[in-house]
């Protein structure tokens, strides 16, 4: 099995063990701890790069023995290897370093948001796509949807060149914490077991999760999202929001939080497929920006997307305050979105939001672009069959 290619050696003070992944959303049982400790061994190797046992212990805080217990289990296991002594001018036995064999496992990624097209991809563990494809699921709902997808699946994992850890699905519609979808309307699927059944026809762990949940996740564990509490606004067939505050992907109480795409913006705006007028989709999704600005001269465009970007900073403004957020990812189409539209939601939320020291909270594109469901649903894998994110 070829060893990965090494990365820089991180310095100590540079770590963010604690700052980096998803916390958990239970305290940590002392029967759990080992599982723990290990998922927090692969997150710092995962984040930071190879490093040295004695190292991993002084970062995590954890003894060298139960480093060197974790590490061993690991290596067994296939997920690190030692990559080589360390060359440096200490005195002493040089270092041997371990780091994760990313490219030697692969995730099974599939996005749904833009419905009926389907993206399936494989990645490995850093988030590098190996292959992908798209395919159409026109007409297919309720079980011959979930009958399609378990195929898709399964023969993308056959084809796949390295060992599968696990299958992650961003999806449309509302999910609750096991992966079962609670309902989805394009898909027509209601009180669906998802991730359990196709866990058993699959044989490896499926983690899914809501398409803007996972793209939320996808910044938070693939790009720079603030730790601290962001918004990941996705800007497709519809609109939607995932949030992470301190840490911790938000839910809601109904499971629906970061459903900001029918908000009514304008009472007397477009109709929305809904059945009421003036939801902040017909303001921001691409078709409707679309419409608008069809045949317009390029002054009469940038005033309609500046006037689309006010009403969507009038939505977010509110929310950014109340929950403190330090950033507003916007994700979807650039041409529509970066520009005018971005400026203007930017000054809204600027001018509505209480001046601060700490300066006004970030509204800015996502870094990953167009990938973000399909590196999120790799980064619910990470989390759900690791511990880590």
């Amino acid at each position: 099995m070829p060893v990965p290619t090494p990365h820089p050696t991180p310095h100590p003070t540079r770590w963010r063990a604690s700052a980096r992944g998803l916390r958990p959303s239970a305290k940590v049982l002392p029967s759990h701890a080992r599982a723990h400790n290990r998922s927090v061994v692969l997150g710092l190797l995962f984040h930071e790069g190879p490093v040295s046992r004695a190292d991993l212990a002084r970062a995590t805080g954890l003894t060298r023995v139960t480093v060197s217990e974790i590490v061993a289990d690991l290596l067994t296991d296939g997920l690190v290897a030692e990559l080589g002594l360390r060359p440096e001018g200490r005195v002493g036995k040089p270092a041997m370093m371990v780091g994760l064999r990313s490219a030697e496992h692969h995730v099974v990624a599939v996005d749904l948001q833009r419905l009926p097209a389907a993206r399936i991809a494989v990645l490995d563990l850093s988030g590098a796509i190996v292959s992908e494809s798209t395919t159409d699921f026109t007409g297919l709902r309720g079980e011959d949807a979930v009958t399609a997808f378990d195929g898709l699946c399964r023969e993308v994992m056959a084809a796949a060149g390295q060992r599968v850890v696990g299958v992650g699905i961003g999806t449309p519609g509302i999910v609750d914490e096991t992966g079962g979808v609670v309902e989805s309307s394009r898909l027509g699927w209601t009180g669906l077991p998802l991730a359990q059944r196709l866990s058993a026809s699959l044989g490896v762990g499926v983690h899914v999760a809501n398409d803007a949940d996972t793209a939320a996740l996808a910044e938070f564990t693939y790009g720079e999202a603030s730790s601290s509490g962001f918004m990941t606004v996705v800007v497709g067939q519809g609109v939607g929001a995932g949030l992470v505050l301190d840490g911790r992907l938000v839910r809601g109480h109904r499971l629906a939080a970061g459903e900001i795409g029918h908000l009514t913006v304008d009472p007397k705006g477009e109709p929305c497929e809904c059945g009421r007028r003036g939801c902040l989709e017909t303001i921001v999704a691409p078709t409707y920006l679309a419409r608008i600005l069809e045949g317009r001269t390029p002054a009469r465009r940038r005033t309609a997307l500046r006037d689309a970007g006010r009403r969507l900073g009038a939505v977010l403004a509110p929310i950014v305050a109340a929950l403190d957020l330090e950033e507003v990812i916007l994700t979807g189409p650039g041409e529509l979105l970066d520009g005018p539209l971005l400026e203007a939601a930017r000054e809204t939320v600027d001018a509505t939001c209480l001046p601060s020291d700490a300066g006004a909270p970030q509204v800015r594109m996502a870094e990953l672009g167009a990938n973000g469901v399909l590196q999120g649903a790799a980064a619910l894998v990470l989390f759900g069959e690791f511990g880590f994110s």
